[in-house]
């Protein structure tokens, strides 16, 4: 077929280009503070380079052909970049969906005269694009899950730091909610910790946890008992007046734990511990002469 779409996406590959990019900038939706006019120029670019060599007439209609392999990997690509770098899902699809629209208009002008080619033809580039706007959308949604599954597990390593406050003593302020899924990382941190540094006591400081009921109370009794499976001893501090009266509320016995109100009652206690005494010491200042 002279006229086919495969031939003319091919002969006009550059109409089709800059038509497609002009109307991603007349988009009011465009981010221009995610991406520069050119690298929207060259990302679009090599897509129309992609598909002006992969199409066929044969594989035009069949979707899940292997020939479109390339394409696939490529929009993949595409798509994870966009999502890491703040697009919505809305505008990654609409990059896309306007690639149809410069299509239309190249096919609408070299077929005005034949309508029912045109019809054909239309029908093919929507479905074909169609399905590649919904793998694209899919590819997003796996980046976006990537990246916010990256961010959670950095947030949940930056807010349980364990801390070497003296030698043989740990620290780890805990901030937030503890779940069970925090707990793991907050006893797999201060395990680790206790290996690499030879530590024996370790502060688990609850000062920044807005509320312990039993399930919180339950995590904290664990993290004692792995530290001390460890050889360490361990003490929760940052018992404020309300957590206090929550815990004999709630019956929750800590009796075998060692309990402190703030972290520098906990540390001292550790110093005693450790048989370590700090002192002032007085500095008696020369006079001038």
């Amino acid at each position: 077929m002279a006229t086919g779409i495969i031939q003319l996406l091919k002969r006009h590959k550059a109409q089709v280009l800059d038509t497609w990019i002009q109307k991603q900038l007349a988009n009011e939706e465009l981010r221009e503070d995610l991406m520069t006019n050119d690298d929207l120029r060259t990302q679009s670019e090599e897509l129309i380079d992609m598909l002006a060599k992969t199409l066929t007439e044969e594989n035009i209609n069949q979707i899940d052909s292997a020939d479109f392999d390339e394409v696939f990997e490529l929009l993949a690509t595409i798509s994870i970049s966009r999502a890491r770098q703040g697009f919505s899902p809305r505008e990654t699809g609409l990059y896309i969906f306007s690639l149809k629209e410069a299509i239309f208009e190249l096919l609408q002008k070299q077929l005005v005269d034949a309508p029912a080619t045109l019809y054909t033809e239309v029908l093919k580039v929507s479905r074909l694009l169609d399905s590649f706007g919904v793998v694209t959308l899919e590819t997003f949604i796996k980046g976006r899950e990537e990246v916010i599954y990256r961010q959670t597990e950095e947030i949940a390593d930056i807010s349980t730091p364990v801390i070497q406050v003296w030698d043989g003593i740990l620290a780890l302020p805990i901030i937030g909610t503890l779940d069970s899924a925090r707990t793991q990382v907050v006893m797999e941190s201060l395990l680790q910790r206790i290996v690499d540094t030879g530590s024996s006591i370790a502060i688990l400081d609850i000062s920044g946890v807005p509320a312990v009921d039993s399930l919180v109370a339950q995590h904290l009794i664990k993290t004692v008992s792995a530290t001390r499976l460890m050889g360490a001893d361990c003490i929760i501090s940052g018992i404020r007046p309300e957590i206090a009266q929550t815990v004999v509320h709630l019956g929750i016995d800590l009796s075998n734990i060692i309990t402190k109100a703030s972290l520098a009652s906990a540390l001292k206690h550790a110093f005693s511990m450790n048989k370590l005494v700090v002192k002032r010491i007085d500095v008696v200042e020369k006079k001038a002469f």
